[in-house]
């Protein structure tokens, strides 16, 4: 896709890396997405990652990424402080998510937060709203959502969770079968496991892969290769 491309490379379908500042050579047909920018009649790449084509859309799949929370989003946030009537949740964002005592799913008392929640404590909770800071208020009443008392949790890049969970949740599966766990991804790049030691090993281990090898074709095959050692 870059000007000194060769067609080998082009036709290979192995990840090619780009860096800010280099210019595309593509077809008229072709429109920019995330990571690029038209300039003039020139496309210009505006972050270190790797090339994606989707359909007749081209973007960068940025190399590391930070979490930017958005209204709905499932997370895995840890207790940070608190004060007498709301804990601040560390959500992997820029700044912390606060969770007021009357989004909790207990009945808490003004002054009392500490005896439901400390601090380094874990929770499963949802972004209720973001405001134009992206400062999140954060809500734990709703189905599912509660302290983690067991398991353990692994870091996975907020920008490749849509691969760790796979079309339809076919990579998710294979994942949970891998293992027999429990997994619970939340879209701030914490995911849960809850299971016996062996199999969240293996879950470990091919999230490592995950990890390391997201960029390059060829993800769902390696994963598969797993289940079959």
């Amino acid at each position: 896709m870059s000007e000194d491309s060769t067609p080998a490379e082009k036709n290979s379908g192995a990840a090619r890396l780009v860096h800010p500042g280099e210019r595309l050579n593509v077809s008229t047909d072709i429109v920019p997405g995330h990571g690029i920018r038209q300039v003039g009649e020139d496309f210009v790449v505006m972050r270190m990652g790797t090339l994606r084509e989707n359909g007749k859309t081209i973007s960068v799949d940025p190399l590391s990424s930070r979490y930017v929370p958005r209204s709905g989003d499932l997370v895995v946030g840890y207790v940070e402080g608190m004060t007498n009537n709301i804990w601040f949740l560390d959500i992997g964002a820029s700044f912390n998510a606060i969770l007021p005592m009357s989004l909790a799913p207990w009945k808490v008392e003004f002054g009392a937060v500490r005896e439901h929640l400390n601090v380094g404590e874990a929770v499963l909770c949802r972004i209720q709203e973001v405001d134009e800071t992206h400062s999140a208020v954060a809500t734990m009443k709703g189905m599912g959502l509660r302290k983690l008392k067991s398991g353990l949790l692994e870091e996975i890049p907020p920008h490749i969770i849509p691969q760790v969970i796979g079309k339809g949740g076919s990579m998710l599966q294979t994942l949970k079968d891998l293992g027999q766990t429990r997994i619970v991804v939340g879209q701030n790049g914490r995911v849960w496991l809850d299971g016996d030691y062996s199999g969240m090993s293996k879950v470990r281990a091919a999230l490592k892969m995950v990890r390391e090898t997201a960029h390059l074709p060829g993800l769902k095959e390696r994963v598969n290769a797993l289940t079959d050692e």
